[in-house]
């Protein structure tokens, strides 16, 4: 994975575009569209190939991208905010739906669909973020004093994931409910 330092800018596109992406089944990417390269500010030569996880931005809790994959791997489409990075360091809100693509019955990738979703980043990127770095210091000395050195366990799980999830799911509910519209936002930066 790339490693970029992340600044403050924030990347628009418009509301009626979709970053569409292709993966196999261990993330590698295998098909962008412009948008995405566009937004991103990858190369098509950048992206296919590489881990998706190329535009994972350093303030998305790991522990997403762990239910992420477990919902994908049991079949299951996943929805969530997701904070990218883009090639030099700015970042970009989208709402993704990720489903398993599936070709005669049998799974060989996923297909990522995202869409900007101004009602809720600019909440969403104060309030949860804070939220989930909380959670992820609790979860850190949870794990140094119970089984330092192992991996998740049921009782990490409980404790911070799954409250994680819920925490999520309500706040979204409750941002689309309280936030005005889109037109009251700043429009696309060049």
């Amino acid at each position: 994975m790339i490693k970029v330092a992340p600044n403050s800018r924030e990347i628009t596109f418009d509301r009626q575009e979709l970053i569409v992406s292709k993966t196999d089944l261990r993330g590698k990417l295998t098909y962008a569209n412009r948008v995405f390269m566009r937004v991103s500010n990858f190369s098509e030569a950048d992206l296919l190939g590489k881990d998706h996880s190329i535009i994972r931005h350093p303030d998305m809790p790991r522990g997403v991208f762990y239910g992420l994959w477990k919902a994908l791997k049991s079949g299951q489409e996943f929805f969530g905010f997701v904070k990218n990075i883009t090639s030099d360091g700015h970042y970009y809100w989208v709402f993704a739906n990720i489903t398993p693509d599936v070709v005669n019955g049998e799974k060989v990738g996923f297909f990522p669909c995202d869409a900007q979703h101004r009602k809720a980043r600019y909440r969403l990127s104060r309030i949860f973020i804070a939220r989930c770095a909380i959670r992820k210091k609790a979860f850190r000395q949870h794990r140094r004093l119970r089984h330092p050195g192992t991996g998740w366990c049921k009782t990490c799980w409980k404790r911070v994931i799954s409250p994680m999830s819920n925490l999520l799911s309500n706040f979204i509910r409750n941002i689309l409910r309280e936030v005005p519209d889109e037109t009251s936002h700043q429009p696309n930066q060049p």
